[in-house]
């Protein structure tokens, strides 16, 4: 068995612990998966129509009426589903007590409807954590996803280059404009020049758009022609604020 490919010992790992430890959904707690299809059934989608801009549900026209009085400064957001539910227990399971087998159900979800979408991109960024941050909870959520995009919709991916320069405080309980501020100058590009490209930004969950337009600053001043971003989830409604 010397010479067996990384990802296989992977898969027998995982199987043996399965037996040991058998997977429960964690939307309704039935045995044998960790996220049932009835589960995955039960996730809402976005409210069409949406704002092209900022990917929020809008009641008429092409922007909604943030987005007329004050743009995102991103060519675009969108999310797969609504943030709430199984799918909000699946990501909370994911990020905070280290579910990591989930990231292959997520990451499918978010390959699905990215499918959907009429976008051309040059390649992948996940929006990276605080090493702190990131070494504390052992992984990068973000991270997780964007491979597994990246490999099914075969598009480059770059996980090294976007940095997190300081580590902020969480932006949970943070008013809009808080979370603004609080993120504002934190990240980084490293890489080689981005003239004429177009990037896409992924990440979990999209709350304000605050941390992707943080994201986005360096990625302009180092000559982004479009920068798009995909989530998982995002609120729905009124309480998803990008202003």
């Amino acid at each position: 068995m010397v010479g067996w490919p990384q990802k296989r010992w992977i898969v027998w790992l995982r199987r043996g612990l399965d037996v040991l430890f058998p997977p429960r959904c964690v939307g309704c707690s039935r045995l044998g998966v960790w996220l049932c299809p009835d589960c995955q059934a039960s996730i809402e989608r976005i409210p069409a129509p949406i704002c092209d801009r900022c990917g929020r549900s809008a009641g008429r026209g092409d922007l909604c009426s943030r987005c007329q009085i004050a743009p995102i400064a991103l060519d675009g957001i969108r999310s797969a589903a609504v943030h709430g539910g199984a799918l909000q227990q699946a990501i909370h399971h994911f990020k905070y007590k280290r579910r990591r087998e989930l990231a292959d159900i997520l990451g499918q979800m978010l390959y699905d409807y990215w499918q959907t979408l009429d976008l051309s991109v040059d390649f992948v960024l996940p929006v990276p954590l605080h090493a702190d941050r990131q070494k504390e909870r052992g992984f990068n959520q973000s991270a997780l996803l964007a491979a597994v995009l990246s490999e099914h919709a075969q598009l480059p991916l770059d996980a090294s280059h976007l940095v997190r320069t300081r580590a902020t405080p969480p932006q949970v309980g943070l008013a809009p404009r808080e979370r603004k501020v609080n993120v504002q100058g934190a990240f980084e590009w490293t890489g080689d020049e981005l003239d004429g490209v177009c990037v896409l930004l992924v990440d979990d969950v999209c709350t304000s758009g605050a941390t992707l337009e943080a994201c986005a600053a360096p990625l302009r001043k180092r000559g982004a022609n479009a920068i798009w971003a995909l989530t998982l989830t995002r609120p729905s409604g009124e309480d998803n604020l990008l202003v």
